[in-house]
């Protein structure tokens, strides 16, 4: 059978060459045309763009970027018609996705959309669309199953969370080895993770930077983002306590002591690794004061919001300063905090349904497009 996916970010990327391994093992003869990243082009498959060209992020970053995004939508459209996919698989990146799904439905082309998108947070107005325009939903936290089949009237598959099959599935790097590799001394390390696009890693690093000489006897050390390169980081380096790593963020948060995360899947991420984090977000004045009028939800972090109470400290604009990060900071580095984390992280990764999401979901397409 012929797959069509689309993934705009690097979390899509990630969870479509768990799913694009998946579907090769379920359909032998699959063959797969994306959207996506390098990911996805290791698990096999046709590249048709890489998402480093279509990540744009805020209301006013969109509204700059908007000729390029209706390009990108035409050319999809046009190599969709080109393809003749028998299913078209949407990861997230709703704001491309849903149009795509509204012109395929209306040419009968089978739409199944993988990791939904998070309509329970803002624009829940979607459902609408959704409802209209997807044939069958895919979704991996526990309360959207309810949000959507209760509240919303739409079956969907609650297929539990595919981070737990990426982290299950790598291999182990010693302590040893891990540090030796990447230049880093003895002492406990602190992960900074702060995001993957241009604008956010500027705003964040530069805060999380601010308490580096609060923990002398820590080693910072900066995850880099797949999507950026080594010389953008390079203007953050100057403190000798701090280190680089690129592209191997699961590494580094298995080996790390605490970490500091923008919100976003890196919560989830950081929370899986057993991490003691603090969730730092600071977007710009316009987006923010847009974001807070339109998102209904209590937190920020998807460790918050599933397990429904404030697990983890989240920072969020002005409260994000390096007096309170340098606070929240000793909290997490304390052992009774710690422990409580600790038992607190066990509760959310059996909410999160266990391993196997990418193979239930590759299952279940393979079977509803093989009754048709």
């Amino acid at each position: 059978m012929k797959y069509y996916i689309i993934a705009g970010e690097a979390s899509g990327d990630l969870h479509g060459s768990n799913l694009m391994k998946a579907l090769y093992v379920k359909d032998t003869s699959a063959e797969i045309r994306f959207w996506g990243g390098d990911l996805m082009e290791q698990a096999g498959g046709t590249i048709v763009k890489h998402y480093r060209e279509l990540a744009f992020m805020g209301f006013v970053e969109v509204l700059l970027n908007l000729k390029t995004i209706l390009k990108n939508i035409a050319v999809c459209k046009e190599d969709i018609v080109q393809f003749q996919p028998d299913v078209l698989i949407f990861i997230d990146y709703p704001g491309f996705n849903m149009r795509i799904a509204k012109w395929a439905k209306e040419r009968s082309i089978p739409t199944h959309y993988y990791i939904s998108p998070q309509i329970w947070a803002w624009k829940e107005s979607r459902i609408a669309a959704i409802k209209r325009d997807i044939d069958a939903m895919y979704v991996i936290l526990p309360f959207e199953k309810d949000f959507y089949e209760k509240k919303h009237h739409f079956p969907v598959h609650f297929v539990g969370h595919p981070l737990i099959d990426a982290i299950e599935s790598r291999t182990e790097v010693s302590d040893k080895i891990f540090r030796h590799e990447n230049q880093l001394t003895e002492k406990p390390i602190i992960a900074l993770l702060p995001g993957s696009r241009k604008q956010e890693i500027s705003k964040m690093l530069s805060i999380m930077l601010s308490v580096v000489d609060d923990f002398p006897e820590y080693q910072f050390v900066i995850a880099g983002a797949p999507s950026q390169e080594y010389e953008f980081y390079k203007t953050f380096l100057t403190n000798e306590n701090v280190r680089f790593i690129s592209n191997k963020t699961y590494d580094l948060l298995s080996h790390s002591h605490a970490a500091l995360v923008t919100s976003g899947t890196a919560t989830l991420e950081t929370a899986l690794f057993n991490v003691p984090e603090v969730v730092c977000y600071k977007g710009s004045w316009i987006s923010y004061q847009i974001a807070k009028r339109i998102i209904t939800l209590k937190y920020i972090s998807l460790v918050n919001l599933i397990m429904d109470e404030e697990v983890v400290k989240e920072l969020i604009q002005e409260n994000l300063t390096t007096a309170q990060l340098k606070l929240e900071l000793h909290n997490i580095l304390n052992l009774e905090n710690r422990k409580k984390l600790a038992a607190t992280y066990a509760l959310l990764k059996q909410n999160l349904g266990g391993e196997g999401a990418s193979l239930k979901t590759a299952t279940l397409i393979v079977n509803s497009q093989s009754m048709h």
